[in-house]
């Protein structure tokens, strides 16, 4: 080969080698082409996004959430500072081995925290624990280099100053449900949010719920803050005013409490008769609002609501029950409307009515003997009424009942409210698909059968007796203030209905009222206060019937077959200023187990609000 050929090929040769470089060159900057605009145009936001977050964060700011006060001024529900612990994913070194040094001193529940992870989007914080203890703070600031990511953030966490102080009026707060996140219109809410559940704090939520704020800060590699940059502080939510007076609600819950041994059941109902403010409203038993402020854990749920007492209902609006004698309010205002009887009317008692073969007792075995309208209101007497009851037909008493507010919803502010039940003809014929039998009269003309009313129904009753006739609508809020104090909103009275009562057929009924407290034979003697006339009616509900000639000792008979025991109410009798409503269940009878109740309930509301001229004749 000539060395001019072998300087031709050697030339070749370091072209073609030129060439394929060339190539992979051209491969190679095309690669990194695409990868640019993978980054820049496909992902470009997301590592813009990535790299902010590296230096700087939004931060938002809880709202402040509007105070609860009673009608005085005095906070009954606030908030206070906690702390919760927060894990932000992308600020963690080692995501395992924080939740595990974590754990080593905080208790929480891992598998959820980590199924929170899993749902959480980029820079999200996620809660490990809300409200801890502050030792847990002192560990977590002391071990900050270990615990990457994790960092504390204070919180307003409401309080219930008083625990379980009228819980079931007030409600208590709970997590926001997806479904309710997904229905909201309010941008505000984020998944993990509290808000109201149950009682005021549900159905005031929008006056209650404070704006979120925002605050852009600086952070470093860890997702510590460095310092603010700029800052939208938070709003407070608007303040309720109710009408219920603190004291009085302790003296009822204090009433109310009984013993760990023996504790009470059922609910108290004060209210202004000239109004309808509800002054105190208690259910018993009760929980505790304070244990879902934070999140209420499993263990503590499924005690509430497998408790066989029900302390989560509010037995004030839809527990029902028998009036028994309470009921014969009714009766004696119906029959004198219908000038069936007049206050002279003698119906002699021998301790049992008769109707054809059926045989029903008077509560006193040996009789009453001669008993007029008076008399058989003050001893309670059965046979009276079964009489009267007798006389009216169901029809007639069933549309006196509906004139005095029983039967029907109230339409007080709050969810859950059950209407009751006054039976008919016509009810029965529907609902049963049986006729009505003159035997069920009987029952039902002394508040048994089919009778049911709540405790907020009877309190407006004799609310209505007591004022000459109005059925005011109940209320708790009195006003809606502002953050700073200003009123936004205020309530007043409602008239739901006015009975029409005859003022000469009233002042009887209240004047054989007053009977029952302070006459000798008054069934609602342990009611009566030296210096203020309590005009009254006890009531004893029977829960089952009992064979005839049982006379088996009440205290032998078993609790829940034991016999409700009511007490209604209104003092002064010359110038009502409260009416009250006391459902004892299993209590027995409403004179021995309701009445002293009430006198306290009297006593402590003329111990806030002294009156005069109300003395009277012992």
């Amino acid at each position: 080969m000539s060395f001019f050929q072998y300087q031709k090929d050697s030339s070749q040769g370091v072209r073609g080698k030129i060439k394929y470089f060339s190539l992979l060159v051209l491969l190679l900057f095309i690669c990194l082409g695409v990868r640019i605009w993978y980054l820049q145009i496909i992902n470009g936001q997301y590592f813009q996004e990535l790299s902010e977050n590296n230096r700087t964060r939004m931060v938002s700011l809880p709202g402040f959430r509007g105070w609860i006060k009673d009608r005085n001024g005095n906070a009954i529900v606030n908030i206070r500072p906690s702390f919760n612990l927060y894990v932000t994913p992308e600020d963690t070194r080692d995501l395992n081995q924080v939740l595990d040094l974590l754990s080593s001193k905080i208790q929480f529940k891992k598998e959820k925290v980590e199924a929170d992870f899993k749902k959480a989007k980029r820079f999200h914080n996620v809660l490990i624990k809300a409200d801890i203890q502050r030792t847990d703070v002192a560990f977590v600031m002391e071990n900050s280099l270990r615990l990457t990511g994790a960092h504390i953030k204070a919180v307003p966490l409401r309080n219930y100053v008083f625990k379980d102080f009228a819980s079931q009026t007030l409600g208590y707060l709970g997590e926001i449900s997806k479904l309710k996140l997904n229905k909201s219109k309010n941008p505000d809410y984020r998944q993990g949010d509290m808000i109201g559940k149950n009682g005021l704090e549900n159905i005031f939520e929008a006056e209650l719920r404070g704006t979120k704020g925002y605050k852009e800060v600086e952070v470093d590699v860890s997702g510590r803050e460095l310092q603010t940059i700029r800052k939208l502080p938070p709003k407070s939510g608007n303040h309720l005013v109710l009408t219920i007076d603190t004291r009085l609600q302790k003296t009822v819950e204090k009433l109310m409490a009984g013993t760990p041994e023996t504790p009470i059941n059922g609910s108290v109902v004060v209210l202004d008769p000239q109004s309808g403010e509800i002054l105190a409203m208690a259910s018993k038993p009760s929980f505790d609002p304070n244990l879902f402020s934070a999140g209420i854990s499993r263990d503590n749920w499924r005690k509430l609501i497998k408790d066989p007492m029900h302390p989560l209902q509010n037995k004030a609006i839809d527990g029902q029950y028998p009036p028994g004698s309470t009921y014969k309010i009714v009766t004696a205002y119906a029959g004198l409307s219908e000038k069936l009887i007049t206050p002279d009317t003698l119906i002699h008692c021998p301790g049992h009515f008769r109707l054809g073969k059926g045989r029903y007792r008077c509560w006193k075995k040996e009789g009453h003997g001669p008993m007029n309208l008076h008399k058989a209101m003050v001893q309670s007497c059965d046979v009276f009424f079964y009489t009267l009851g007798n006389r009216l037909g169901i029809d007639k008493l069933a549309l006196y009942a509906k004139n005095l507010g029983l039967g029907q919803p109230t339409k007080i502010k709050l969810k859950g409210e059950k209407p009751g039940l006054i039976p008919s003809t016509d009810w029965k014929l529907l609902a049963r698909g049986k006729p009505w039998l003159l035997g069920e009269t009987i029952s039902a003309s002394i508040g048994q059968g089919y009778n049911l009313v709540t405790p907020l129904q009877q309190a407006n009753l004799i609310a209505g007796i007591a004022n000459g006739g109005t059925l005011y609508k109940p209320f708790l809020i009195k006003k809606i203030e502002d953050p700073d104090g200003k009123m936004v909103k205020e309530f007043g009275p409602t008239v739901l209905h006015k009975a029409n009562l005859s003022p000469k057929n009233l002042e009887m009924i209240r004047k054989s009222l007053l009977g029952v407290v302070h006459e000798p034979h008054g069934t609602g003697w342990r009611a009566r206060l030296k210096n203020v006339k309590i005009s009254g009616k006890t009531g004893t509900a029977q829960v089952i019937s009992m064979k005839k000639g049982d006379e088996e000792e009440e205290e032998e008979t078993p609790y829940l077959f034991r016999d409700h025991a009511w007490f209604v109410a209104f003092a002064p009798y010359e110038n009502p200023k409260v009416a009250i409503a006391i459902i004892i269940e299993h209590g027995g009878h409403g004179g021995s187990a309701a009445a002293p109740i009430a006198k306290e309930i009297v006593k402590a509301y003329f111990k806030y609000y002294p009156q005069k001229e109300t003395e009277i004749a012992s």
